[in-house]
């Protein structure tokens, strides 16, 4: 189960690279989301792919990481979630309002033309 997420974890982030290379601003948008989702796969895996783990201590057992779930990865992914969300639609407003203004969506904000290719 590791190694597929573990390979899974490696197309998005190639995935994502591939996307923020492109000269287009949606494009770059659409990359640094999905590298944000590969880095907060990374950081949920950190917690250990346990199957039947308790979520909290049971009356009875003893506390140690063997019989329980740890807290922490899913707490800082539900963090990054939110900020992802929050960074998202900030970075679409401002590829709106740079679209407005300028009347394209390339990067560095011209078109290329047949001489440069």
């Amino acid at each position: 189960m590791e190694v597929v997420l573990a390979i899974a974890i490696g197309i998005v982030t190639g995935s994502g690279v591939y996307l923020l290379l492109r000269p287009r601003t949606f494009q770059v948008i659409m990359g640094l989301t999905l590298i944000s989702y590969a880095v907060n796969l990374f950081i949920f895996s950190m917690g250990r792919l346990k199957v039947d783990s308790e979520p909290v201590l049971e009356p009875g057992l003893v506390a140690t990481l063997a019989n329980t779930a740890d807290p922490m990865p899913q707490a800082l992914v539900l963090t990054a979630i939110v900020i992802g969300f929050a960074m998202t639609a900030l970075f679409l407003v401002v590829l709106l309002a740079s679209r407005g203004l300028t009347g394209t969506d390339h990067v560095d904000g011209r078109e290329r033309t047949e001489a440069q290719e």
